[in-house]
């Protein structure tokens, strides 16, 4: 009897261990790792991965490409269990061919898993001569709206050291653009892509400077002060958002400048623009357009710049998602935001004021994103503009 106790009991440990065993197999079958992202940047960024595994693992990365290597992080590398929010975050590629980077799932148990991930060289638009100075926009950025022949402004491009952009093999990366209305002394719009690689590292540098890509004597000189008349400089393309220092540097020119009320300035639409940088957090990229509109404003700013410019009556920003969301249709979803130029709704809550982009269209007679359709076909397009902001952005 007890050699036959011990026999089963023999018996049931070798039955643990192969149920043990079958376990260990159906996990490390288990284990993966996908791009959730359909493509890279070349200009930089991040993209959204996803992780399966039951336990523990780590992220390593392998450069198959000689003298190509630590460009690209995986955040977080290590973790457990399934996730949807690694990100892999890669610098901008400045030569022409494409490069890849292997991301090799280790998980505590089971088999290794990997995926090979490709960035593409610059390979976008190239011009003979600088895309700036124009009378329309050429480039087919998603992030630029419709610009037209004749209508008195002008088309201007920064790269980011805050000198001319001329193309990406010349300039690299492109930084912001700006409509520039030479008669009013204002850009109606500024329009820049944002992502965690292009807003960079540092700090405000509050070094107020002249465009170079316009003369001195035709912008206004916000050097020393500002307008005069009780009116702030207010950024179209927040500080915040270029904080590599010769980027940041940029931002405070002049012809990114608009005359704002203080209190507006610093409260609501301070808090729009942390909401954008929430927003492109969360995204592979986020095209941003920022304007304002001052054609029946009545009210002048005092003449310190070296003009009287007039004082807009709103602010708009209109917004395109690239990413991963369950909101976005084809990896992309928008948003538009106009407020009245008013300090009365300085301490309101400035997702009061969100809208489809068809709606902030309408509001402004402007055509935003019309290089969109190009990427996901006409119909969807019309469907991402025409959609009602969802609950994710408020």
């Amino acid at each position: 009897m007890t050699a036959l106790r011990r026999l089963l009991h023999l018996t049931a440990g070798v039955i643990l261990v192969l149920l043990a065993s079958c376990k260990g197999h159906g996990d490390d079958a288990a284990a993966s790792i996908e791009l959730r992202s359909s493509e890279l940047e070349s200009s930089g960024g991040s993209a959204f991965v996803s992780v399966t595994a039951s336990g523990d693992w780590v992220i390593e990365l392998e450069y198959p490409d000689a003298g190509a290597s630590g460009w690209a992080t995986a955040d977080p590398s290590s973790g457990t269990g399934s996730r949807a929010d690694v990100r892999l975050r890669y610098d901008p590629n400045d030569s022409e061919s494409a490069r890849k980077v292997v991301m090799v799932l280790k998980p505590s148990h089971g088999t290794d898993a990997r995926i090979t991930v490709t960035q593409p060289g610059r390979t976008g638009f190239v011009s003979s001569s600088p895309v700036s100075g124009k009378d329309v926009a050429t480039p087919l950025w998603l992030e630029l709206p419709v610009t037209h022949a004749g209508d008195g402004l002008t088309f201007y491009v920064h790269d980011m050291d805050g000198r001319e952009y001329v193309d990406e093999r010349t300039s690299g990366t492109r930084n912001w653009s700006f409509y520039w209305d030479a008669g009013e002394k204002l850009s109606l719009w500024v329009a820049y892509p944002l992502n965690n690689s292009l807003r960079g590292n540092g700090s405000r540098s509050n070094v107020w400077g002249i465009d170079p890509l316009i003369p001195a004597g035709e912008q206004p000189n916000l050097v020393n002060s500002s307008y005069g008349g009780g009116w702030t400089r207010g950024h179209q393309i927040p500080s915040a958002d270029r904080l590599t220092y010769k980027a940041n540097v940029s931002t405070f020119y002049g012809t990114n400048m608009t005359p704002q009320e203080y209190n507006f300035n610093s409260e609501i639409w301070a808090s729009l623009e942390g909401k954008v940088r929430g927003y492109a957090a969360l995204s592979d990229t986020l095209y941003v357009v920022t304007g304002c509109q001052y054609k029946d404003s009545g009210t002048y700013t005092g003449s310190n710049s070296g003009f009287r410019v007039k004082v807009p009556t709103h602010y708009f920003k209109a917004l395109l998602f690239k990413g991963v969301s369950s909101h976005a249709v084809s990896g992309y979803m928008a948003a538009g935001f106009l407020l009245p130029h008013d300090a009365s709704i300085s301490g309101g809550n400035c997702v009061d004021y969100i809208m489809s982009i068809d709606e902030l269209e309408e509001k402004t007679g402007m055509d935003f994103f019309p290089n969109l359709a190009a990427v996901v076909g006409t119909e969807t397009a019309r469907a991402i503009e025409a959609a009602v902001p969802s609950n994710w952005w408020k």
